[in-house]
């Protein structure tokens, strides 16, 4: 019998969504939630919220014989308004119980949409399109943040969040000039409690990969060291795999580490011939990740001789990394003591400007230094006028 005397009896025992969070992302749950079993649902739910047969009574305005009912299979719940408001109480989507509902429509629509939305701010990344892609995700983090926080906390809104806010978080390390870029290792960071929690060691090995150099870019190197290494125990494959190593040999390289820097160079060459190239896994990348990792490890000597085979960029090359690739060649022309070797390779500043780096227009600086006045002043104007545009 339905029990309407207290009208706050129904969220009396209303759990936050916080509390089981991870719970309902489980294999276990999917389960559960695919079968469609009302009686397994419920007795899962009381499970995670610790509740017992009378609270969660209360929860969906039945009483406790009424649940028990439910939870050994005598009772059903025969109409579509009982199904739609058990799903409502306990935040679930209504299909789970065979409930067509114009709500449900629209939370698949939103999923549709947000993995559109993901795929098109990577590729405006990779055109070097970073404002664009950091515009298109930050309402799409701000919609599912939102929905978690009501308590929606279904496995696909999950891990869509976790990944929205990577990109959000890569993106604005594009784009934020470096006293900024813990911001953007704040955002990916806040993509490693999902990933824990699923069972995908490709997954996890993603998400740390990207939080990983994010912290190299905000300087936090033996976190971001830590970080890296973990991922690439993690990926599942060589893609995987290779996609990690070249941002792990730039961190140990900023660390120091000539011992990890080499093994991870070691093994990207060794994989260079058997995984399909990416914007970042390609011999153009990999060239100048060697060249600073060996000036960063005191082998400057190595990096001169080096410095000029680069080899030829590909369609896999994202334009930004052409940008990174000449202030590191420029580097290391003025190490070997050619001014105009380096003045030439910083024209780079001109695309930096172009694409929105102040990362870049901030290595532009400290390269040019006193030997190039002229290039470190207009970058540093350069700089100053896209801080004015973010300011604004």
């Amino acid at each position: 019998m339905h029990d309407r005397s207290n009208p706050t009896s129904t969220t009396a025992h209303r759990p936050s969504a916080q509390h089981a969070l991870w719970h309902w992302a489980t294999p276990q749950a999917q389960l559960l939630l695919a079968a469609g079993d009302l009686g397994p649902i419920l007795r899962f739910y009381r499970t995670v919220h610790g509740l017992n047969q009378t609270q969660l009574g209360a929860l969906l305005g039945y009483d406790k014989t009424y649940i028990s009912a439910f939870e050994v299979g005598r009772r059903g719940l025969d109409d579509v308004g009982s199904r739609r408001r058990v799903c409502e109480r306990l935040r679930l989507p209504p299909h789970i119980l065979g409930v067509t509902d114009p709500a449900d429509s629209d939370h698949r629509a939103m999923l549709q949409f947000g993995e559109s939305t993901i795929r098109l701010a990577e590729i405006a990344r990779q055109s070097g399109h970073a404002t664009a892609a950091v515009e298109e995700l930050w309402p799409l983090v701000a919609r599912l943040e939102a929905r978690v926080e009501d308590g929606h906390t279904e496995r696909e809104v999950l891990r869509l969040l976790a990944r929205a806010r990577v990109g959000l978080g890569v993106a604005l390390g594009n784009v934020l000039p470096e006293e900024r870029l813990s911001t953007a290792a704040h955002w990916t960071a806040k993509s490693l409690p999902i990933a824990e929690h699923f069972d995908d060691r490709g997954f996890l090995s993603y998400a740390l990969r990207m939080h990983g150099n994010e912290l190299r870019k905000a300087r936090l190197r033996g976190a971001a060291v830590s970080r890296l290494q973990r991922a690439t125990a993690l990926a599942p494959d060589p893609d995987a795999r290779a996609a990690v190593l070249p941002l792990l040999a730039r961190a140990t390289g900023a660390l120091g580490n000539a011992d990890l820097f080499d093994r991870a160079m070691r093994e990207s060459d060794e994989l260079l011939h058997s995984v399909e190239h990416t914007s970042l896994f390609n011999p153009f990348a990999l060239h100048e990740v060697r060249l600073r990792g060996l000036v960063a490890t005191g082998r400057a000597e190595v990096a001169v001789r080096l410095a000029e085979n680069v080899p030829g960029p590909t369609t896999a090359v994202a334009p930004q990394w052409h940008v990174i690739e000449r202030v590191t060649v420029a580097h290391v022309r003025l190490l070997a003591g050619d001014r105009h070797g380096a003045a030439d390779s910083l024209t780079a500043t001109r695309e930096a400007v172009r694409q929105r780096l102040p990362h870049q227009l901030q290595r532009i600086i400290r390269t040019a230094g006193d030997r190039l006045p002229h290039i470190r002043g207009t970058a540093c104007d350069a700089l100053e006028r896209l801080r004015e545009e973010m300011a604004a």
